[in-house]
């Protein structure tokens, strides 16, 4: 996945087409909060934060802590890539630790 690899710019461009062709989705909106936050572009990320958090049914973009608990998010190496990444981007997007 570009964004685990810091290739965000290519992540951004991927997770735009993900928005456009499943708009009612959160996945896609939170991903690209994340890859906004990481570069630091705040507004969009706070955006597309807050709509995953419209479309989840479950509260899980409500924190991080949160997050990390209903994600699957791999073996501790993919899992220290989110830490990396995702978590940072979501975390500059305005998601709060807990």
């Amino acid at each position: 996945m570009n964004l685990l690899e810091s290739r965000t710019d290519e992540a951004i461009l991927w997770f735009e087409k993900a928005r456009s062709a499943n708009p009612e989705h959160p996945l896609p909106h939170a991903y690209l909060a994340s890859a906004y936050g990481l570069v630091d572009q705040i507004g969009r990320a706070a955006a597309e934060l807050a709509q995953a958090r419209r479309l989840a049914s479950d509260n899980r973009y409500s924190s991080l802590a949160r997050l990390r608990t209903v994600g699957p998010f791999g073996v501790p190496k993919i899992r220290a890539l989110f830490e990396a990444t995702y978590f940072v981007g979501l975390h500059t997007a305005g998601m709060a630790e807990e």
